[in-house]
């Protein structure tokens, strides 16, 4: 029996299928309230212990040109800088709002996955809570999210890890639907003879 079957499929189930991930962004501004409602939606991700390893940096108006700055500063080649670092320093300075995702880390391995896995988590509760306002996300972890200048600049402490900065804003297009493999080709069922 399907969970189709067992009871209709709602709006949870709709949201995952029908989120997409925006790279192409109105310039629209998204408020303060609703960036702070979405992320109290994600900060309802399982996290074991109820540790809460998270926090956030908001960079939106004025504020982009120092995320855009410390990312173009992390290329050290200039040729690279500015075929990649240039276009997309113009991206980050039109994309209305930037959400770094910090993870406290824990020096313990299990508990480090957990705290990982629970962020992780909160990053597609988010994604999830802000396509359901009319919101695009994409999850950025590119290099300079590993520079340390960037990192500095993010105000990242020693005992922290960006998981990934968020690009938010009103989607310009929404591309369109990208197959996925079916889980039961992926599927190993262990069961009593």
């Amino acid at each position: 029996m399907s969970l189709s079957e067992v009871k209709p499929l709602g709006t949870v189930t709709a949201l995952i299928k029908e989120r997409r991930t925006i790279r192409d962004f109105k310039q629209d501004p998204v408020s303060d309230e609703l960036l702070l409602e979405l992320l109290n939606v994600a900060v309802w991700a399982p996290n074991h212990g109820n540790r809460q390893p998270w926090r956030f940096v908001l960079y939106k108006g004025d504020g982009r040109q120092v995320l855009a700055d410390a990312m173009l500063q992390s290329y050290d080649d200039d040729e690279m800088r500015e075929k990649h670092g240039i276009p997309k320093w113009n991206d980050f300075m039109k994309i209305p709002a930037h959400l770094v995702v910090i993870l406290k880390e824990d020096t313990r391995q299990k508990q480090w996955d957990e705290d990982y896995g629970a962020v992780c988590a909160l990053i597609q509760n988010f994604q999830l809570a802000a396509w359901e306002q009319g919101l695009g996300v994409v999850w950025k972890t590119n290099n300079y999210n590993y520079e340390a200048e960037f990192q500095q600049v993010v105000g990242l402490e020693a005992d922290e890890k960006i998981v990934g900065v968020l690009h938010v804003g009103y989607p310009a297009s929404i591309p369109k639907v990208q197959p996925r493999k079916s889980a039961e080709d992926m599927l190993t069922i262990i069961d009593s003879k």
